[in-house]
């Protein structure tokens, strides 16, 4: 598994993105080389991508970049070689705000935020209620397969 981080994120960080990301790769049961682009950034600059490329122009916690479309992932881990999902941009100034609004700490946070775009790169979307209940179930049982609960932290 390759996680490319775009700035040193410094390795408490590190590992909990990696520990997520491994963890929905592990509840999916795909292996392989896979390979996740990281950008950890500030509220003016995720401002900027979600207008730019979802034209909204507010701070936003988490975007996802998917390379794939949902049909493409299984084939693609079929394949036995470097599957490249896509880009993952966390903003720091929102992940340490809703942990506090949340009253868990940054690391259960900056968690939930990773399995979140990752199960967007592995194809999961919620845009109607439906989709919603599905997602946050399976996010919920990532997280808490990788000891990141409200009650475990």
């Amino acid at each position: 598994m390759d996680i490319i981080f775009n700035k040193d994120a410094g390795p408490l960080l590190e590992g909990i993105i990696n520990r997520a990301i491994s963890g929905c790769l592990q509840y999916f049961n795909y292996h392989g080389n896979v390979e996740v682009s990281i950008s950890i950034v500030d509220s003016n600059e995720i401002r900027g991508l979600n207008n730019e490329y979802r034209n909204i122009d507010a701070v936003t916690d988490v975007l996802s970049f998917p390379l794939l479309q949902p049909g493409e992932i299984a084939q693609a881990f079929s394949g036995g070689g470097q599957v490249f999902l896509g880009d993952i941009v966390i903003c720091m100034e929102r992940a340490e705000l809703q942990a506090k609004e949340y009253n868990h700490p940054l690391k259960r946070e900056i968690a939930f935020l990773t399995v979140h775009s990752m199960l967007h790169l592995l194809g999961y979307d919620h845009s109607n209620s439906e989709e919603e209940k599905g997602m946050f179930g399976v996010q919920e049982e990532i997280l808490k397969n990788t000891g990141y609960t409200r009650e475990e932290i």
